[in-house]
């Protein structure tokens, strides 16, 4: 009985081929979103490491000014919270960019900090007569492109939307790894690539990072 020649590559059982079937249709279904935060992600990358492409234009900052209840501000003040408690008061009274951030408060008088990626406000109430005044202001686009990238000051929503893109780039990754061993005559390139692609990284960070 004749023997096959070892040079012809072995079969592959039916379960190893449904299992890369199935690796090629996630890695197709995962791509379609996948690329658009790689597209995202690796183009503000981009940006943000060459500020002056953007410009240094800074928005004028707006003014903005409101009376709150006095009764309103006292009921605030012996809250659990009271610059949170201020903080929604000042929101629902004045025009104001950002969520509440932080709040300094002294004796007569309370200092408000809001921030977003939209943009920041910050305002100063009179706590004796409810005078309340500040400034608000549109951040830039390179502020924006920023804080997006980074997920500062996003909201819960955003901060999901990068981890869920971390995660299906990481699948993404992996199932083309697995891919790669239907490829036998290609599978070794591939791991030397890869190999010398980490030493590569390893000698710049060693060698070139401050």
């Amino acid at each position: 009985m004749s023997q096959s020649s070892p040079l012809l590559p072995r079969r592959r059982s039916a379960t190893a081929i449904a299992f890369y079937t199935q690796c090629r249709n996630w890695h197709g279904y995962l791509s379609a979103f996948a690329f658009l935060a790689l597209i995202f992600f690796s183009a503000t990358g981009i940006l943000l490491n060459h500020p002056e492409w953007l410009g240094d234009a800074e928005p004028e900052a707006a003014s903005v000014t409101a009376t709150l209840p006095v009764a309103a501000l006292q009921a605030a003040g012996a809250s659990a919270d009271p610059g949170a408690a201020l903080g929604l008061l000042a929101a629902g009274r004045m025009k104001l960019l950002g969520a509440y951030s932080s709040a300094d408060i002294s004796t007569g008088e309370a200092f408000l900090r809001f921030e977003s990626v939209k943009g920041s406000s910050d305002i100063t109430i009179d706590l004796k007569t409810g005078a309340a005044h500040g400034k608000v202001r549109q951040a830039d686009l390179l502020t924006v492109i920023d804080d997006l990238h980074r997920g500062k000051n996003v909201g819960r929503v955003w901060s999901a939307v990068i981890d869920a893109s971390g995660a299906l780039v990481l699948v993404l990754s992996l199932l083309g790894y697995v891919l790669f061993f239907t490829m036998r005559f290609k599978l070794r390139t591939g791991l030397v690539l890869t190999g010398v692609s980490l030493a590569a990284m390893a000698v710049i960070f060693l060698l070139f990072v401050p």
